[in-house]
């Protein structure tokens, strides 16, 4: 299955009055990972919008978080395709600081189209199935990790 990685810097919003990383942001943080896969595989979700008519709503999501961030920690999220059904697929999602996994979880999405003002899941065409399960891995080209956040 396809992967991608990134990396993005922890700012002092992010984090809580105790300075650790305030547990919502992982879930931010797996958002914008579905973004950047979509836009590594040269998709980006607002031109299959344009494009397509295609969203790709969020089903399900989890959590489990293992270590502390805090403020200016470099982050690298590493997303990979663990699954595609017929009309939804998952990814999972890893968050490092340097080699320590500081917490890991899931979405799992649905492949719908907008059609006569309703939203409707249809099938993954063939051809998104073929680029979703090709097994490679694809890093977005960064100068700086303020670049993704």
């Amino acid at each position: 299955m396809r992967k991608n990685e990134f990396q993005m810097i922890v700012n002092f919003g992010d984090t809580d009055r105790a300075g650790i990383v305030y547990y919502p942001n992982y879930f931010k943080w797996f958002d914008i990972a579905t973004h950047q896969f979509f836009r590594s595989i040269n998709m980006p979700l607002s031109k299959l919008d344009a494009e397509q008519n295609i969203i790709v709503p969020l089903l399900d999501v989890g959590c489990t978080f293992e270590k502390a961030l805090y403020d200016d920690d470099i982050i690298t999220i590493k997303t990979v395709v663990s699954e595609v059904n017929n009309k939804t697929f998952q990814f999972d999602h890893e968050v490092y600081r340097g080699d320590v996994r500081t917490g890991y979880g899931h979405e799992l999405h649905g492949w719908v189209k907008r059609m006569d003002n309703q939203l409707k899941a249809v099938p993954i065409p063939p051809e998104i199935r073929d680029i979703l399960t090709t097994n490679q891995a694809n890093k977005v080209k960064q100068n700086n990790p303020w670049l993704s956040a």
